[in-house]
């Protein structure tokens, strides 16, 4: 069951409540009894896997992808 963050319109009140997904979201906040809110969050994405690249997906792409970016020379000057 996933869990809800919820926050309160008065007091400011942070709450959480496992819920199933065809449950009525929680109306009334459990400090103040006035009306909570669900707090829409956004979630993580974790990437897990040997690595990313561009050229995973490039079926068919000739030549190699140059992704080097040339830094200025800082030592010896001439």
């Amino acid at each position: 069951m996933p869990i809800y963050e919820y926050k309160c319109s008065r007091c400011h009140f942070y709450f959480e409540r496992k819920q199933r997904f065809d449950e009525e979201p929680v109306a009334v906040c459990p400090k103040c009894k006035e009306k909570a809110c669900r707090v829409i969050r956004s979630v993580p994405v974790i990437f897990k896997g040997s690595g990313f690249y561009i050229t995973d997906n490039r079926k068919g792409v000739s030549g190699p992808v140059e992704t080097e970016k040339k830094l200025p020379d800082k030592g010896k000057h001439k």
